[in-house]
């Protein structure tokens, strides 16, 4: 019997007996870790707002054998706003779903980590437009789960692609093809949405604020994504419609 203290985000929970939730956090030092937060749902808890989704705090953690049950919590933000705007509520909650289905039980995350809690940051005190802002999220997710996408060369023949052809993307294969290489099974890619993915990659996530929605392929970085996960994002279904 030990206790630990842990900062975390709740990525979902789910309501157990009358007063209690079982939570799924978070941790960037200890990946994915499911805990009791008991009697959180009384009408006074003290841990009631840090057993909600999008909740980061300081977890007081009691550990009896193979359960962790939260004995405290200090909050550090709620990201509160998010809950006034339904759109990004629901971008949110497909950020925690994505994160989610990366992580693994004690294995340290603090890349993902940081970026999940930058890129909330911009969507809930922000009003920048959401698709850039989530297809940055995708794209430096990819580089920091070790398949990042080859922008420079054509996965195939190997030919450097220059900074004004279209190409194609083999989800595959993980990068771009030239005009000679490329196959109808392949998703075209304009030489705009190309050299967006090549600054992202470049300049960091500072570069997200000004960069056009047009030139994000979000729907591609999504669909790359998601490939390399077991499960679909269950809360995939929930975002905005993308016209």
């Amino acid at each position: 019997m030990r206790q630990t203290e842990r900062t975390a985000i709740v990525l979902r929970y789910a309501n157990y007996r009358d007063n209690d939730r079982m939570l799924t956090l978070f941790s960037p030092t200890q990946g994915r870790i499911e805990a009791l937060s008991r009697g959180c749902r009384k009408p006074r808890s003290p841990i009631l707002n840090a057993s909600e989704m999008f909740a980061l705090g300081d977890f007081e953690l009691y550990q009896k054998g193979a359960h962790l049950t939260v004995i405290s919590a200090n909050l550090i933000e709620t990201f509160y706003p998010l809950r006034q705007d339904f759109d990004r509520l629901a971008v949110g909650t497909y950020l925690l779903g994505v994160a989610e289905g990366f992580i693994q039980p004690g294995v340290p995350a603090q890349e993902l980590f940081m970026l999940l809690l930058h890129t909330l940051s911009r969507l809930t005190f922000s009003d920048q437009p959401w698709k850039p802002l989530v297809a940055g999220f995708l794209l430096h997710l990819s580089a920091s789960e070790g398949f990042k996408p080859r922008l420079m060369h054509c996965v195939y023949c190997g030919k450097r692609l220059t900074e004004t052809e279209t190409t194609w993307f083999d989800h595959g294969e993980g990068g771009l093809v030239c005009r000679e290489c490329h196959g109808l099974d392949h998703t075209p890619v304009s030489a705009a949405q190309a050299r967006w993915m090549r600054l992202m990659l470049n300049a960091g996530s500072a570069a997200w604020v000004d960069s056009p929605e047009a030139t994000a392929p979000f729907k591609l970085l999504r669909k790359y994504v998601e490939s390399r996960l077991d499960r679909p994002v269950r809360s995939a279904n929930m975002l905005p419609e993308e016209g």
